[in-house]
C-alpha cells in the first residue's frame, strides 16, 4: 500500500543530471558499431557503469568481457569509457581484431599526464578507488613507479624512492571535497609534489556535485539515480547525505520504498553521469504516483560539450 501524504508533495529535479559527454559518446560508439558491423560486438568492461544501459545493449547482442581471451579473432572490440591499461591495448591491437576506443577524452587526458610524468623520471601517485575500472586503466599506463592511495592512511604509509620527484593524478569521478583533503595531505607529506596543469575531476562530476550541494539542503529526502558500481553516483549519494538529511540510491523506480516518503513534503532527484534521462524520468513518474505531484526543474549549468566519434564510425 502506498504511503498517504497529507498534502501533495514536490519533486525538485537537479540540473545538470544524467549522461555526460563521455558517457554519451561511449554509448554512441557501441550503437554505431552495432549498426555498421552487426550484433556481435564485444566490449572490454561494462561500457559505462549503469545496469539499465548494460541490459539494453545486451538485449541488442553486445557481449561484455573482462578478458581478451573471451574475444574471438576478427571480432569487433570496444574499450569502455573508463579506459584500459597499455598491456590490454597492446594485446588487442596485436590480434586480428577491429578495435574502437570509447575511453572518455578526459580519462585519456589523465593517461597522458601519467605518461608525461613517467617520461620525466617521476613516480606517479594516483588518488582513486582500488578496483575501479578507471583506476585499473590509469595505473596500467606504466609498469613501474605507480602508487595508488585511497585514504589518508594510505598517504601516511606511502613509501617512494625520491620525494622530490613525484607527481599526482586523480580519478575523474571522485568527490571534490575528498580530493581536496587527499591532495592537501599529499602536499603536506611531499612538499615538492607536482600537480596536473588542470584538475582531473571532470566537468560533469563537478557540475553534478555542485548541483547536489545546492538541492540537498532544500529537501526532506534526496534520491540518486545510479547503479551500485557507479563511482560518480556513489559520490552524489554521499554528498546528498552530507549536505541534506536523508538520501537513497536506486537503480530503478520500483526500488523506491513508499515508507521512505512518509511525512516528507519535498524530494530531490538527481542522476549520476552514467544514468540515462529516461531512468530519471521514470523515477519522477513513480514519485508522482506516490503523491509528489509537483515537479520543479532547478536552474543550473547547461552543458553543451560533445566529443567526436572515432574514425571508422563517422
Amino acid at each position: 500500500m502506498n504511503t498517504i501524504i497529507k498534502h501533495p508533495g514536490e519533486v525538485l529535479l537537479a540540473q545538470p543530471r544524467g549522461f555526460c559527454a563521455g558517457v554519451d559518446r561511449a554509448i554512441q560508439i557501441v550503437e554505431r558499431a552495432l549498426t555498421l558491423f552487426g550484433s556481435r560486438i564485444y566490449v572490454y568492461h561494462e561500457i559505462v557503469h549503469n545496469a539499465y544501459v548494460i541490459n539494453e545493449l545486451r538485449r541488442k547482442g553486445v557481449v561484455f568481457v573482462e578478458s581478451l581471451d573471451d574475444v574471438p579473432d576478427s571480432a569487433t572490440l570496444i574499450f569502455s569509457a573508463h579506459g584500459v591499461s597499455k598491456m590490454v591495448r597492446a594485446r588487442a591491437l596485436n590480434r586480428n581484431l577491429r578495435v574502437f576506443d570509447a575511453t572518455c577524452p578526459l580519462v585519456t587526458k589523465v593517461h597522458m599526464e601519467v605518461a608525461k610524468f613517467c617520461a620525466e623520471g617521476f613516480e606517479v601517485i594516483m588518488v582513486g578507488h582500488r578496483g575501479h575500472s578507471e583506476v585499473q586503466g590509469t595505473m596500467g599506463q606504466s609498469s613501474v613507479g605507480m602508487h595508488l592511495v585511497e585514504t589518508l592512511v594510505d598517504v601516511a604509509m606511502l613509501e617512494v624512492n625520491d620525494p622530490d620527484r613525484l607527481g599526482y593524478v586523480t580519478q575523474t569521478t571522485l568527490s571534490i571535497d575528498d580530493v581536496v583533503e587527499m591532495v592537501s595531505a599529499l602536499k603536506a607529506r611531499f612538499p615538492a609534489i607536482r600537480e596536473p596543469k588542470k584538475q582531473d575531476i571532470c566537468y560533469a562530476t563537478q557540475n553534478r556535485q555542485d548541483a547536489i550541494k545546492f538541492i540537498a539542503p532544500l529537501c526532506d529526502v534526496v534520491i540518486v539515480v545510479g547503479s551500485p558500481n557507479s563511482s560518480n553516483s556513489h559520490r552524489l549519494f554521499e554528498m546528498s547525505k552530507k549536505y541534506g538529511e536523508i538520501a537513497y540510491m536506486v537503480d530503478a523506480p520500483e526500488q523506491i520504498d513508499p515508507a521512505w516518503l512518509g511525512g516528507k513534503q519535498r524530494v530531490g532527484v538527481t542522476a549520476g553521469a552514467s544514468a540515462p534521462e529516461a531512468l530519471a524520468q521514470a523515477v519522477v513518474k513513480r514519485l508522482q504516483k506516490l503523491s509528489f505531484c509537483y515537479v520543479r526543474i532547478l536552474d543550473g549549468v547547461q552543458e553543451n560539450i560533445s566529443f567526436p566519434l572515432p574514425k571508422g564510425l563517422v
